[in-house]
């Protein structure tokens, strides 16, 4: 039994030490590759569902409080027409009233465009879907591949996986990672100089895109969308509604705006 160990123990150190150069770095570089795609579909799965987040809550503010201020919106357009009209000669009249007038169809245009969009319901998710999703962004992300043709294709199929997953459709994520499995050519494999060149390309590309997400997620953290979320969610948690309070006090512009058309003759 002893020999039999002894002769396991010597061939193993025979097969590393049989490794070439090329071989043990490719190892090292594979190692810190997964470690990177590792992260990066954790970025990914945080920047999607952040872009999810915002998008559901744009939706919501415009049915609530952007319908709201179309009505407002040409009821200062009227007023400034009045006025306009009444004052003919006066040209600081005429393009108060003509940019009221651009305001009021620019609000009318952003409310049909909503108008034909389907409803989004608030967005929401589960661990399952967000190991899914990190499944899926490890197998197909485009800069896991150097190749320009299989980078497109995989970039069309990731805008599909983050479809999916901002509205929680499981079923396709589900029939998206099938499809790939059984896909024969996701089967490669070549020399270790070949794939040692390769492995850093991507080492590269995953890099650029980890800081090609921070800048995003910076942006959109930036943006006065996010930081009217976050007060949205304070409110919420100290029992206000502040929306419904941004609808309210619209409200009463609306009537003061209604009052001040009718006294203009």
């Amino acid at each position: 039994m002893g020999s039999i160990i002894r002769k396991t123990s010597h061939m193993k150190k025979n097969l590393i030490s049989s490794k070439t150069p090329e071989d043990r770095e490719v190892e090292i570089k594979q190692a810190d590759l997964n470690h990177l795609e590792e992260t990066l579909s954790k970025e990914e799965l945080e920047l999607v569902t952040l872009q999810a987040q915002l998008h559901s809550f744009q939706n919501l503010y415009f049915r609530m409080v952007g319908a709201k201020y179309v009505k407002l919106d040409e009821l200062n357009a009227q007023i400034a027409e009045r006025l306009a009209r009444l004052k003919p000669k006066d040209k600081e009249a005429q393009k108060q009233a003509e940019e009221a007038r651009r305001q009021a169809e620019e609000s009318t245009k952003t409310a049909e465009d909503i108008k034909k969009t389907k409803p989004i319901k608030d967005f929401e998710s589960n661990e399952r879907i967000k190991r899914l999703y990190r499944r899926l962004a490890l197998l197909v992300h485009p800069d896991m591949t150097t190749d320009p043709r299989e980078k497109e294709r995989r970039h069309h199929i990731m805008t599909e996986v983050n479809r999916a997953y901002e509205e929680g459709d499981e079923e396709c994520l589900l029939k998206i990672l099938e499809e790939w499995q059984n896909n024969p050519d996701s089967v490669k494999g070549d020399g270790p100089g070949a794939e040692l060149v390769r492995t850093i390309r991507k080492i590269a590309q995953v890099k650029r895109r980890l800081s090609e997400i921070e800048k995003e997620m910076n942006k959109l953290k930036q943006s006065e969308l996010y930081q009217l979320k976050i007060e949205v969610e304070k409110a919420k948690k100290a029992g206000k509604n502040l929306l419904k309070q941004m609808v309210d006090q619209i409200d009463k512009q609306i009537i003061e705006a209604k009052h001040q058309l009718n006294r203009i003759k």
